[in-house]
């Protein structure tokens, strides 16, 4: 989810700043507090501090301190509170670009299958989008932890830079699937390093405020999105609406780049942060060995076999209705064989022999043994599976059941969970600043999505009301707008801060599996079921026109509302729509059951996190920890 607002950075930085020495103080003094990286941990630095702990949970921050984390620190001693304005600005901007990008390109995918005569193949080209988002996800964030945040922010930018290039002159099915695989790695990528830099510098009570703050561009881009969509389509074609973000994307990315970069130059200028062993210098040095190193740190192989099995799992699910043969198909089989033996060798892999081979794992066995991290990251996968059945052909249904809505009308209607989400996250921020107890207002928030989700099976159709379909998409956005955001935080919050783009990746990697299992699902039904719907309600015999009508939603549109052949369009796509409403209905319920029995009524403060006391420049507080540990001593006693 998009971030910010610029009027709330003075707020933000009195909460934090409470917790970290002003940087101008702190120049004064900067030869007192050295973040030296060292080359004996497992990330290649090591963080040497002034007070012996003993080997505790907490430790983990000093003996495995990676790059991105000690620079995000060091950055934060000295960069003031200007410094700290100008981040969270600049975030502004690039949140707002990515939301108007968010609010819009989608839109043009469906356009773009059309326009080459592939429709009914957006939902594989979705889930295929949906398995290389899950896979750049760990992949981004051991960018961001062995290189740093400004370096991952600036290979995503790059990254969706490209895929915008090759949308735009895209000729077939192959250019556009190309294009998303691109966009789904760079785009996950500037969304989740959003969510990791507020992390490094926002405490946990706070984080959920900025974070649906910074989601508030997508309630203005709801509206401004309806204009842009309805000029680019019937004026120079969803190609430009492609190839303009080529350049707004990463003009406007650049300054929280230049900024995070700033930062880490100027710690390392007042000493504050010294490597013995830099990333970059190493690549400039030894390429070879610096990418050898490299792919040990990102866990290559354990990248390979997920992106793989996930591939050979559900990609047939969506292909195989296509084929001539449907699931007779040789290769069909094939791929859901090799799938099925894949995936528990990439389990084996993670859990038991990467770290025996040197390789750290994209998916720790330390975060499944918290029972909250995996209460967090299936609550996240059956949320996500709920609503890419309903969604991943919901702009198609729109399109050709509300006959009267225009282009800007179904706009407005597509954007109005996102809506929800942004305003009701923002409001869950601020509720949590003085309930600061995330469980229940996560079951809350579940509830009311189950709600919205199964009202969907009554409104949609062609009689179903426009209030009714609006409001049903609104209830969506307001509970998970709530789950959106404290899932997420739960996991964070028990995990030191050099764990904290990994989990963050986890959480997001496991809740973008629902993404491509919902819509693998969704085209699963929607290419097995529609055709023999359209054979049944459309009067016609000619299979000519069929498969036009199957293959394409624009040739559906130009029918009149009244014609025979548009009326019993309508009726095959209600129908195929009910079963997916069914289907989101039955997954949204094992959430709440997650998060009643599995999250625990944890109390935030105002730390980074909450298995250590340290602040959001890695500093402990000595008496805390002097408290925390006479109380692990007495329970022991």
């Amino acid at each position: 989810m998009a971030k910010d607002h610029e009027t709330m950075a003075e707020q933000a930085t009195v909460s934090v700043n409470t917790e970290s020495k002003d940087a101008f103080e702190y120049e004064q003094h900067a030869t007192e507090a050295v973040i030296t990286s060292g080359s004996s941990s497992a990330y290649g630095h090591q963080a040497t501090t002034n007070d012996s702990a003993s080997t505790s949970t907490a430790d983990i921050h000093d003996k495995e301190l990676s790059a991105g984390v000690a620079r995000i620190e060091a950055m934060q001693k000295v960069w003031g509170k200007w410094g700290y304005i100008i981040l969270l600005a600049s975030l502004g901007i690039s949140q707002y670009i990515y939301s108007l990008d968010g609010t819009t390109t989608y839109m043009y995918l469906a356009q773009a299958t059309s326009g080459v005569g592939e429709h009914s193949l957006l939902g594989t080209v979705s889930t295929a989008g949906g398995i290389i988002l899950a896979v750049g996800l760990p992949f981004i964030a051991k960018i961001a932890d062995y290189f740093g945040r400004g370096e991952a922010l600036a290979f995503s930018t790059v990254l969706v830079t490209i895929s915008y290039v090759i949308y735009a002159s895209a000729n077939d099915i192959g250019q556009i699937a190309g294009a998303q695989i691109l966009y789904s790695i760079g785009a996950t990528g500037l969304s989740m390093m959003t969510s990791i830099i507020l992390a490094d510098v926002v405490s946990l009570r706070f984080r959920t405020l900025l974070s649906g703050i910074y989601s508030l561009p997508y309630v203005i881009n709801v509206f401004v999105a309806a204009e842009v969509y309805n000029y680019i389509i019937n004026g120079p074609g969803w190609r430009w609406g492609y190839g303009m973000f080529a350049i707004l994307m990463p003009a406007c990315l650049l300054p929280v780049i230049l900024t995070v970069l700033w930062g880490q130059w100027r710690a390392k200028k007042l000493n504050v942060l010294q490597e013995n062993y830099s990333p970059e210098k190493s690549f400039f040095k030894n390429p070879l060995k610096a990418l050898i190193r490299c792919h040990y740190e990102v866990d290559l192989p354990g990248l390979i076999l997920i992106g793989a099995s996930l591939a050979l799992l559900l990609l047939p699910l969506g292909l195989a209705p296509t084929s001539s043969n449907g699931w007779q198909t040789p290769s069909m089989i094939v791929m859901l064989v090799l799938g099925c033996v894949l995936l528990p060798v990439f389990v084996a892999w993670e859990l038991v022999y990467a770290e025996k081979f040197g390789y750290h794992p994209i998916t720790p066995w330390r975060f499944f043994k918290n029972y909250n991290i995996s209460a967090a990251c299936f609550i996240g996968i059956a949320d996500f599976v709920s609503f890419y059945l309903q969604y991943t052909y919901q702009y198609s249904f729109v399109y050709v059941v509300k006959t009267e809505w225009s282009d800007r009308d179904m706009t407005y209607f597509t954007n109005t969970q996102t809506f929800g989400l942004c305003i009701f996250g923002t409001v869950c921020g601020i509720i949590l600043i003085y309930y600061r107890r995330p469980k229940w207002l996560l079951v809350g928030g579940l509830c009311v999505r189950l709600l919205g989700v199964g009202l969907m099976i009554h409104s949609r159709g062609a009689l179903g009301s426009d209030v009714e379909l609006v409001w049903c998409q609104l209830l969506q956005g307001i509970g998970g707008g709530f789950a959106a955001v404290l899932i997420v935080l739960v996991a964070q919050a028990l995990v030191s801060h050099t764990d904290v783009a990994i989990v963050t990746a986890l959480v997001n990697l496991i809740t973008e599996l629902g993404n491509s299992i919902g819509s693998a699902i969704a085209t699963a039904v929607w290419t097995s079921q529609m055709p023999g719907q359209l054979a049944a309600n459309v009067p016609t015999t000619n299979q000519t026109l069929l498969n036009e009508l199957y293959s394409s939603i624009t040739v559906i549109a130009e029918y009149p509302s009244e014609d025979p052949i548009r009326q019993g369009v309508i009726t095959a796509y209600s129908h195929v729509m009910r079963n997916l409403c069914i289907g989101a209905t039955i997954a949204a319920v094992p959430p709440i059951l997650a998060a009643i029995f599995f999250i625990d009524d944890i109390t935030i403060g105002d730390k980074q996190n909450m298995l250590d006391n340290r602040d959001l420049t890695g500093e402990r507080d000595i008496e805390q920890q002097k408290s925390s540990d006479t109380n692990k001593a007495g329970l022991d006693n």
